[in-house]
């Protein structure tokens, strides 16, 4: 896929929309958001548009204010890869991009799922990697709080270390399934990999042959000093926070300096900054549709996320008044990258709840409004700019922004050349124009020939 093509990936946190409050709306979905029927419709509306993969995030806890995280907030989801390895029997294009943590799994289990997912699809899983960030997951898997942030990075850079040798441990022609000779692999080409590091201790050989892919397409999403560092070493795709066309210049060209420093060229690596597309006849009917979702939101449980996202609990503080002193950066556990969109609103001299419902109503990604041309207008901006390679799509309402971009803009986006109008042939790597993992194992083994 060449450079002058957009990349799009139809995400999505909580099944009725990336509003945070969206299932209150009188076309949010109900109880079916916990059925296939749900999804398949709207991956095969995604595939039909020939978007590139679907994106699904993920927590692995309840948020932990009962009554908000329970009463009022939509945090019951399904498992992403599970809910992935279904859909990609009713797919047969569309890249499956799945969140899973590297804080609170072991590297084999997981190696071992991606793997599966990626045979299962022919070659179109992906993992999007996090390092969890909230204490009531910690809480699920015997830990009394969150993991300390720069533990969990580098916990995260060796689980992928692991993850990435065990996908190499059997080479490319390993497989022989040979019925005359009873040989089912050959053995010179399955490897141990006999990890031993300050986290974990792994033999391998994984007891799945080597993915399509090499190795399923790395996501990170972290927008932290740790998480670009951890991007830019491992991964081949970054979901950004990107606000402006000049933030996203300066954060290309941060990036781009990482990358070297691991010796990867640009065009290795591709940035996909999240938007909230809300797409309607008019500027004004797609701001009228945003503040009613807006209408949707209750002070308490926008505080409450605020709390969250800020380290503190701000119950007790008057809800007009202004932030107490946020927590340094430096010592937080949490998410950094809220932490800090947190402490830019407060720069601004908003009171809490102004703060709360502006986080909580859009969250830190822009949103995109407009008719389909107004909004193709500044998606293609942004990429003829090398701010992005394209985006992350967080539909505000499931499924009607979902239906109504794909309807609308994607035909405007494909008469100007920027996507596709028919899938390319092979795996989601080759269509992302990403080139396919040498193994270790093959790599070293043509080394020691090449000098002997």
């Amino acid at each position: 896929m060449s450079r002058r093509h957009l990349i799009l990936s139809a995400f999505f946190f909580n099944p009725q929309g990336d509003h945070r409050m969206s299932w209150r709306h009188p076309r949010a979905p109900g109880r079916e958001v916990f059925g296939l029927d749900y999804y398949r419709e709207l991956a095969e509306t995604a595939e039909r548009a020939k978007l590139d993969t679907l994106f699904i995030a993920d927590h692995v806890a309840i948020w932990d204010s009962v009554e908000s995280g329970v009463a009022h907030y939509a945090n019951a989801r399904l498992e992403p890869l599970t809910l992935l390895s279904a859909l990609s029997a009713v797919t047969r294009h569309i890249g499956l991009i799945a969140t899973a943590s590297s804080s609170y799994s072991e590297p084999y289990n997981l190696a071992r799922f991606f793997a599966s997912l990626d045979h299962l699809s022919g070659g179109r899983a992906a993992w999007n990697v996090v390092t969890s960030a909230m204490n009531e997951e910690a809480l699920n898997f015997g830990r009394d709080g969150n993991i300390e942030h720069a533990h969990r990075y580098d916990r995260a850079a060796e689980y992928l270390d692991v993850a990435t040798a065990l996908w190499d441990s059997w080479e490319d022609e390993a497989v022989l399934i040979d019925k005359d000779s009873g040989f089912y692999a050959d053995p010179q080409r399955v490897h141990r990999i006999d990890h031993a590091g300050p986290h974990f201790r792994v033999r391998g050989p994984l007891n799945v042959p080597r993915p399509p892919q090499g190795h399923p397409l790395i996501v990170q999403a972290g927008s932290s000093e740790a998480g670009k560092d951890l991007a830019a070493a491992y991964a081949d795709v970054h979901f950004a926070i990107i606000r402006s066309n000049e933030e996203g210049l300066r954060y290309r060209a941060d990036i781009n300096a990482r990358l070297a420093r691991h010796g990867r060229a640009p065009d290795s690596f591709k940035i996909l900054p999240g938007i909230l597309p809300v797409v309607a006849a008019s500027a004004a009917e797609a701001k009228e549709r945003q503040e009613f979702l807006e209408t949707l939101m209750l002070d308490k449980v926008g505080i409450d996320l605020l709390s969250s996202w800020a380290g503190i609990d701000l119950s007790a503080y008057p809800p007009d008044g202004p932030l107490p002193d946020l927590p340094d950066e430096s010592t937080f556990n949490g998410g950094r990258t809220a932490l800090n969109r947190v402490k830019d609103l407060a720069r601004q001299n908003a009171s809490i709840r102004q703060i709360a419902r502006k986080l909580s109503n859009s969250g830190s990604v822009p949103t995109v409004a407009g008719t389909a041309r107004e909004v193709a207008d500044q998606l293609e901006a942004w990429f003829v700019s090398g701010a992005v390679d394209g985006y992350n799509l967080m539909f505000p309402l499931l499924p009607d922004d979902w239906i109504n971009f794909t309807r609308d803009v994607v035909p405007e986006l494909q008469r100007r050349g920027l996507v596709r109008q028919e899938y390319e042939p092979g795996t989601l790597r080759d269509r992302l124009g990403l080139p396919r993992p040498a193994n270790r194992f093959a790599a070293a083994r043509d080394a020691r020939r090449a000098a002997s």
